[in-house]
């Protein structure tokens, strides 16, 4: 009886201690009253300098299907998130460095859950909600007790795998052992110095064994095992209570159903209150319901399910229009012990195994189509443009966007053509209206370039030597007067814009009643004279627009198209960026918009309702079908050639 109240001293104790007002609790060292905690590398009484961060992102791009290992987890890693950047039709594996298989390992695909490995706890999510976007994740607190590998198992392009855990930093002490261990373990082969000495242990255990006395110093937490399993010889069982004769009682009556038909279930015992005489069901409140025994679960139907094809989703086609392949994993799967697994195909024999690839087609290709002929090239010498129209025509017939056809083999719709060299020639403006004398003797002007007869090109040397006059003689009539020296007009300017020259006649001459008589000019040689040529400017030359002449129309009905060259020429004709883009002529036009008359010929019919499958798999080259299907063959003939009619 003594020693019964001495252990029940020694634990009334113990809970005083633990339970002390001051609300001092356990640290990560196991000693009460210390503040320690284990920061984010794993570290007891660490403050997270010690740690590094590792993070990334896999976005290599992968080719073959299966498994692609994406990163290693290092022994002691800590706050592992291993997550997919968006949905997609991959998946995320685990194994250890030894071959254990964690998660999704052996072409087996989990559920998602909680998974041991690696010394830590697993979180899988995969998300299948619909409109969710979010991809799978691997998480965990760790540490890890072993290397561990990421892998992904490959099916469609990869979306990118972050990664990010923690480690600690050099000469740290290994999370593990420190977080576990007890004072006065050995640390990585040598004796730490806990925070209460070994005597103050030692005298522990020693109190425990013997339960006599108390300790005055810091008081370890007792682990559960830390007391003696040996129970003293002199030590007296507690006494039960007389138990009453009760006439109701608790009584099995059964089991609840397994919750699976096989591959190990669970099932609870049932109790009912029964009469203890006549074992008839009472209502419950007849029973003490605390004594209610608690159902234990218990294993069931603990045979393997019936092995199973496992059917994965199809990849995508390999072609977005045409005849492609798409492909899927089938697995023999074989759930037991609420773990589905992979297992031999022969398993599955007695069943059909469902196809792995299959041919797909999204839709029809669309395919280039020439509409038009070529048109009259831009220029009628030198190099200029020629066009066509080129369309994308889907197999029912109707002009589709470009992006529908393959743009690898699309033909030419503009191209270079070659008219040959142009002929130079000297250009020339008229003779001016006024002469540059009043009377006598004087000079009309003209302007004088070479260019090449078309302005296809820039004004280029080579007209030769016989360039045309700018000036041509003039006579308005005899003057007359006293002597003096006339001065006629100034001529007009020898350029409409810029620096030019002007001249006028300068003479001698007597002037009478009515007339003038002209004298040789030493007669005026006292006097000054005037001069007879100076500079002139008009104004600031400008740039202006010329053309060409319209060509060809590119279509005699239904509307076509006519083409010219435009560029802004300088007053020195050469190429110039100065003209009023407002005021550019029309480059190109419509012409020829009357429509075409087509030519019915009323025996050309289809004698087959299904005529557009004969078009689809272009037979109209073959006479029988280019026959029975006349009007649907002329029909794309037309479009094939670019006329709708007779041209």
């Amino acid at each position: 009886m003594f020693v019964s109240y001495l252990i029940l001293t020694l634990l009334c104790f113990q809970t005083a201690v633990l339970a002390r007002p001051g609300g001092e609790s356990i640290g990560c060292d196991d000693y009460l009253g210390s503040d320690k905690v284990i920061d984010k590398c794993g570290i007891c009484g660490g403050d997270n300098t010690a740690c590094k961060v590792v993070s990334g992102v896999f976005k290599h791009t992968l080719t073959n299907l299966g498994y692609h290992k994406i990163v290693e987890i290092p022994e002691g890693a800590t706050k592992i998130n291993i997550t997919e950047m968006s949905k997609s039709n991959n998946y995320l594996a685990l194994r250890s460095r030894s071959g254990r298989s964690i998660i999704n390992g052996n072409w087996a695909i989990d559920r998602p859950g909680r998974y041991e490995g690696g010394g830590t706890m697993f979180t899988y999510k995969r998300p299948n909600e619909i409109s969710s976007t979010a991809g799978e994740s691997f998480l965990a607190d760790g540490p890890t007790n072993e290397v561990l590998d990421v892998y992904m198992i490959h099916q469609q392009p990869n979306p990118g795998i972050h990664y990010e855990y923690i480690i600690p930093g050099d000469n740290v002490i290994s999370p593990q052992l420190l977080a576990h261990r007890r004072p006065g373990e050995p640390l990585n082969g040598q004796l730490g110095m806990p925070e209460s000495t070994n005597q103050e242990d030692e005298d522990l255990h020693r109190e425990t064994d013997t339960l006599t006395g108390q300790s005055a110093g810091t008081f370890p937490v007792i682990q559960p095992g830390r007391f003696s399993s040996h129970q003293p010889e002199n030590q007296v069982p507690a006494v039960q209570p007389p138990r009453q004769n009760r006439e109701y009682n608790w009584k099995q009556t059964g089991k609840t159903e397994c919750t699976t038909t096989c591959g190990k279930g669970s099932q609870y015992p049932v109790f009912h209150c029964v009469n203890r005489i006549t074992h008839e069901e009472v209502s419950e409140s007849y029973c003490d319901s605390s004594t209610k025994p608690i159902p234990e679960e218990e294993a069931c139907n603990l045979f393997p399910c019936p092995a199973f094809w496992d059917i994965g989703e199809w990849s995508e086609c390999s072609k977005t229009c045409g005849l492609g392949m798409q492909h899927r994993q089938i697995l023999c799967r074989q759930m037991y012990a609420n773990r589905t697994l992979t297992v031999q195909q022969y398993r599955c024999h007695h069943l059909e195994k469902p196809e792995t690839t299959s041919t797909c087609q999204l839709k029809i290709c669309s395919e280039w189509q020439i509409r038009t002929e070529w048109t009259s090239c831009s220029v009628p010498c030198g190099v200029g443009q020629r066009t066509r129209d080129v369309k994308c025509v889907s197999n029912l017939g109707d002009i589709v966007d470009d992006e529908e056809c393959n743009m690898k083999l699309r033909p030419n719709d503009i191209e270079n053509c070659d008219m040959g060299p142009c002929a130079k020639s000297w250009f020339l403006t008229e003779w001016s209206d006024r002469c540059s004398a009043e009377c006598g003797d004087g000079v009309r002007t003209r302007s004088v370039v070479c260019m090449t007869n078309h302005v296809s090109s820039l004004p280029l040397e080579g007209c030769g030597n016989n360039r045309p006059s700018e000036t041509t003689p003039c006579n308005n009539g005899p003057c007359a007067g006293k002597v003096e020296w006339f001065a006629g007009a100034w001529t007009q300017c020898s350029t409409e814009c810029g620096s030019g020259t002007q001249q006028r006649e300068v003479i001698c001459v007597r002037k009478t009643e009515g007339n003038f008589d002209v004298l040789n000019p030493y007669e005026c040689s006292y006097l000054e004279k005037p001069p007879s040529q100076q500079s002139c400017y008009l104004k600031p030359c400008g740039s202006k627009w010329f053309h060409t002449e319209w060509s060809t129309c590119s279509k005699s009905c239904e509307g076509g198209f006519r083409v010219r060259e435009v560029r802004c020429l300088s007053d020195d004709m050469i190429a110039s960026t100065q003209c009023d883009p407002q005021l550019k002529p029309e480059e190109k036009e419509p012409c020829n918009t009357q429509d075409c008359i087509p030519e019915i010929d009323e025996n050309c019919k289809d004698k087959y309702y299904n005529c557009n499958v004969v078009v689809q798999a272009r037979l109209c080259v073959y006479t029988y079908y280019k026959t029975a299907c006349c009007a649907s063959c002329t029909r794309v003939a037309n479009r094939q050639s670019g006329f709708l009619g007779r041209r």
